[in-house]
């Protein structure tokens, strides 16, 4: 029972994660259908359902829900921007109303697009930007975070990704939220305890360490020998493996053809790209060849820290980004746990030393 696998704790209407096949499908439509085609509000409308409104009238209120979070950002004092971005963001957040109506949710949704580039400019000695309400989301995000208005191709490969990231099964962080909006303790309550989670290296925690050895291998020419040291020590490459998928994260795929977009506008650096396709490819060949057995992939934890690389974020605030996308499914699964009404309390097994 280690970790809980194979155990069903919820049914779903929102995501189904195909491990086997190497396919996500979101509210009845498969990643390829969403990913660089749909925006971030339309994806938080599709998971919502009756919890928020749709269309255009979600979009108005959603920028109008940017502008109250910005409101928080005056409380950015020296103890906030000592924390790490993901810790600020979890301050800045805790500050907000509890509750299940759909102004908080909207609130909820609207934070982490805020406070992160809030809390990127002001480590960096910058004035936070303020939101412009009649923006599109992602645009509205890279503009708080840049001080300029972004390219189309950046603000769809942002809102690619804050699709692809939306929604992803029952992973630690949403299963977090599962349970204490089974408590009925609130919305931002329930959204605290997913960015908790998501602070863990094991789980959002992970990408930023992707360009860390990207950093590390330096040149296409070394991506060989680098590896072969890499895995001849037992050191793990970071953004290969997944613990569900047997095959290629489809995640990986939407934001490697988000990079490539990204590529053609110009918008990366083409050295970058460079050294991520060969170490890529070693990577695959390597671990292919010295783990036969072992499904070892590239996920989506690569393609995410060139993607928000190429975007302008720093690495610290990865983690933050995955929030922004994230927090559609985490509210959407808080609705959804409520609409159930059922109080989420599993048995344990004690293996102690037996009473006298």
């Amino acid at each position: 029972m280690s970790g809980l696998d194979d155990v069903i704790a919820a049914e779903t209407r929102l995501s189904e994660v195909d491990g086997l096949n190497g396919r996500l499908v979101i509210s009845g439509h498969t990643l390829d259908e969403l990913a660089g085609n749909r925006s971030f509000e339309d994806v938080l409308a599709l998971l919502a359902g009756d919890m928020l409104p749709t269309g255009s009238a979600l979009a108005t209120r959603l920028g109008a829900a940017r502008l109250r979070a910005f409101a928080e950002v005056a409380w950015l004092d020296d103890a906030i921007l000592g924390l790490s971005i993901t810790e600020g963001l979890r301050a800045l957040m805790a500050r907000l109303h509890d509750g299940e109506d759909a102004d908080t949710a909207l609130l909820l949704a609207a934070a982490p697009a805020v406070f992160v580039p809030a809390l990127v400019r002001r480590r960096a000695g910058l004035a936070a930007i303020a939101p412009d309400p009649s923006s599109g989301h992602a645009a509205d995000m890279l503009t708080m975070l840049k001080g300029r208005a972004p390219s189309k191709a950046e603000v769809l490969a942002l809102d690619t990704y804050l699709v692809t990231v939306s929604d992803h099964g029952l992973n630690a962080s949403t299963f977090a939220a599962r349970v204490v909006a089974s408590t009925r303790a609130g919305y931002t309550s329930a959204m605290l305890a997913a960015l908790g989670a998501l602070k863990g290296p094991l789980h959002g925690g992970a990408p930023g360490p992707v360009l860390d050895m990207l950093d590390a291998v330096g040149t296409p020419d070394e991506a060989h020998g680098w590896i072969a040291n890499a895995l001849a020590h037992g050191e793990r490459l970071m953004g290969f493996g997944h613990r569900i998928y047997r095959v290629r994260d489809p995640r990986a795929d939407a934001l490697k053809a988000a990079l490539a977009r990204l590529g053609a506008a110009g918008e990366i650096d083409a050295q970058r790209l460079e050294l991520a396709e060969a170490v890529e490819r070693e990577a695959l060949a390597q671990l292919k060849a010295k783990k036969p057995d072992r499904p070892l992939e590239t996920n989506v934890e690569f393609f995410t820290a060139l993607l928000l690389e190429a975007l302008g974020f720093p690495r610290e605030a990865f983690t933050g980004v995955f929030a922004a996308g994230r927090v559609s499914g985490w509210l959407a699964h808080a609705h959804e746990q409520i609409e159930g009404g059922r109080l989420i309390r599993p048995q344990s097994r004690y293996v102690g030393p037996k009473a006298a």
